[in-house]
């Protein structure tokens, strides 16, 4: 059983992917409740799907021969076997084995009537038989019980990460020589240049140039070029400039808010930022684990 796949959102990637009828429906056998399915390989030795587990593999979504959306070439987790509409994908994947390759046609009419009609794609004509295709290789399976220990483990994983952030931060001040006091609220914002100019305050248009990193260094986001290619997160397609917020409309992190609020344009400043203050359990995106402390090396650029 392989871990370690990122799970691909069927729901988003359903809402806009159509194909026609015709010729193209050749070979289709149709179940019961009205879903197409084809298998250009079975092998039903293989584990079978059933329902709660995750589908490990490749899957390519296409309207006609267009193709939408693929994983081809990826191991990725594309699918959990979960009851749907009648005539939808769940009754195709727990028909797979691994080691399947097949491909399931889903009526267009029939989703429809479980989304808002503005998440329809453009082009979709209801009763004119539009069928959305899934090709899929089937190639590992992540049973419901597998998921359930991954949760227990990450539960763990979190609760071990809550139970030590406070020691974390204390060992980053004293490693790092940080004498200034954290706030109320546990922030420590040390100003290494005061500035002269306007001050940031609620309605003010702040530029700012920043750089975040988690406690070990860690980069996870700039809007300094040379930052983002030092921490090897440059993104050639990313304007690197600085960014450009309203105070108290624009919101950001409350750390963030708190630190900056009262600065004159000019000063530079690092903040350490619990996660109560940042993004606590939840973490954001791949980059910033659930209960991490920040780190902000910011410069307000202006203050309008």
């Amino acid at each position: 059983m392989k871990k370690g796949f990122k799970m691909v959102a069927l729901a988003a990637a359903t809402t806009m992917l159509f194909a026609c009828n015709g010729g193209e429906m050749a070979g289709f056998k149709t179940t019961d409740n009205g879903l197409y399915y084809k298998f250009e390989k079975q092998n039903k030795d293989g584990q079978q799907v059933q329902e709660g587990d995750v589908l490990v593999g490749e899957m390519t979504v296409r309207f006609d021969t267009m193709e939408l959306f693929s994983t081809k070439g990826e191991a990725t987790r594309i699918a959990q076997a979960a009851p749907s509409f009648n005539g939808g994908l769940y009754e195709g994947l727990i028909m797979m084995h691994v080691g399947d390759i097949a491909t399931f046609a889903i009526e267009a009419d029939s989703l429809a009537k479980y989304v808002q009609p503005n998440q329809m794609p453009q082009g979709y004509e209801p009763g004119k038989g539009m069928k959305i295709f899934y090709e899929i290789n089937l190639q590992d399976i992540v049973t419901k019980e597998d998921l359930a220990a991954e949760q227990a483990n990450f539960m763990q994983e979190v609760q071990k990460r809550q139970a030590e952030e406070p020691e974390e931060i204390a060992a980053y001040v004293k490693e790092n020589g940080i004498t200034a006091k954290p706030n109320a609220d546990g922030v420590y914002i040390i100003v290494k240049k005061k500035g002269t100019g306007a001050k940031v305050a609620t309605g003010k248009e702040v530029s700012v140039n920043y750089t975040g990193r988690l406690l070990d260094g860690t980069m996870f986001d700039t809007s300094v070029e040379g930052d983002a290619r030092s921490g090897e997160i440059y993104n050639k397609d990313r304007k690197y400039e600085p960014m450009t917020y309203v105070v108290g409309r624009d919101r950001l992190i409350p750390g963030w808010e708190q630190g900056v609020m009262g600065q004159p344009a000019g000063t530079v400043l690092q903040l350490v930022i619990p996660s109560a203050q940042a993004y606590g359990p939840r973490g954001a995106g791949n980059m910033i684990p659930p209960y991490s402390p920040l780190v902000f090396d910011i410069e307000i650029v202006s203050v309008k």
